[in-house]
């Protein structure tokens, strides 16, 4: 039976990259390309009048850039799996986290060059890229909480706060893991946790090198606790939470009394790298007597391993995000098809559920 290829859009403002791009998408097995646009305005008219699979979006573009087209879509609340795919995607580029929150799934970043494009190992990861946002599942446009729904929530969260006893349990940690849609999801989880949380926050969120500053200084401003991207060999206190820096493996080590970040520098492993299973792993030889392992929305299996060893020595309890709230249901699915899961939590109700967990000071 002849497989039916996913439909992509094309969507950039520089011919040479379209056809580049397009040779790419055509070259595979499970993609053809089904329209092509050079600026937002085009690519709306398309979107609005087509069903695709996925869309490959440029930022920089006359008339009206990608940023633009994502702000209207988001108007509109409309619903498109979108992939970023432009050369101010860099190390660290605000434009990028812009984007994720307004509604794209991933990104990757475009060689200067058309040419350079051909790389095969550009090559692999914009069609692995393309692979995750097209299959993504379609549902309804999720919106970011307007300001009453974040302080109605706020409210549920506080009341949760007050009314769970102050934190009996001693040398205790959150682990947090999440991927593609991960951004999003912890700007709607890590602004609502309070200032006096019992414990710190670890985090693994699957983004290159650079990416990861950004995204902790972002949530740092929104939010109670303090959120720093992790340094190497900083010690592990109460009030803050730690975003594992991209491109190393974060491992949490007993050093002494306390517990300190260190990274190290193996190959990927489930395809990534930070990787949470060396987070979760690592946790097992430190002073934390009680750990709340999170797993959020993203692609594959991260954190299942880990959580399966550390379950075997420690005392954990474990919250994966419920299937309707997540852009791509893989890690939590794995987590529950693995029976770890304690719980299985709406996005909207995590906050409130690691209160509950935890508790307070």
């Amino acid at each position: 039976m002849l497989e039916i290829k996913k439909k992509i859009l094309v969507v950039d403002d520089s011919a040479l990259m379209r056809s580049v791009l397009c040779d790419i998408i055509n070259g595979s097995d499970n993609f053809c390309v089904k329209d092509r646009a050079i600026n937002g305005r085009d690519a709306l008219d398309l979107i609005l009048k087509n069903d695709y699979d996925a869309i490959v979006l440029d930022v920089n573009m006359p008339i009206m850039n990608g940023v633009e087209l994502l702000k209207e879509l988001h108007r509109r609340r409309f619903s498109a799996n979108i992939m970023m795919a432009s050369t101010d995607t860099m190390e660290g580029a605000k434009v990028t986290l812009d984007c994720l929150e307004l509604g794209a799934l991933d990104f990757i970043h475009k060689p200067d060059k058309a040419q350079d494009c051909r790389d095969g190992r550009f090559q692999e990861k914009f069609l692995r890229i393309l692979t995750t946002v097209a299959n993504a599942k379609k549902s309804r446009f999720v919106a970011s909480p307007t300001l009453n729904e974040m302080k109605a929530t706020k409210k549920i969260v506080e009341l949760a706060s007050k009314n769970v006893s102050t934190a009996t349990k001693r040398n205790q940690i959150v682990a947090l893991a999440s991927s593609t849609g991960g951004p999003k999801a912890l700007h709607q989880v890590i602004p609502l946790l309070p200032g006096n949380l019992s414990c710190p926050i670890v985090i693994v969120q699957h983004m290159p090198a650079g990416f990861t500053k950004t995204l902790a200084d972002r949530l740092n401003t929104m939010c109670e606790l303090n959120v720093k991207e992790a340094e190497e060999g900083e010690t592990i206190e109460t009030g803050n939470i730690y975003i594992s820096k991209g491109g190393a493996h974060m491992n949490i080590v007993r050093k002494g009394s306390t517990n300190v970040i260190h990274y190290t520098d193996e190959p990927q492993r489930e395809g990534v790298k930070p990787c949470a299973n060396y987070m979760y792993e690592s946790l097992r030889n430190t002073s934390y007597e009680n750990i709340l392992c999170v797993v959020l929305t993203g692609m594959g299996q991260d954190g299942t391993e880990g959580i399966k060893n550390l379950k075997a020595v420690k005392k954990i309890h474990t919250i994966a995000q419920e299937e309707s709230t997540c852009v791509v249901y893989g890690m939590p699915k794995a987590v529950v098809n693995n029976h770890l899961a304690d719980q299985i939590v709406p996005l909207g109700q995590i906050a409130q559920e690691i209160i509950m967990n935890v508790g307070v000071k």
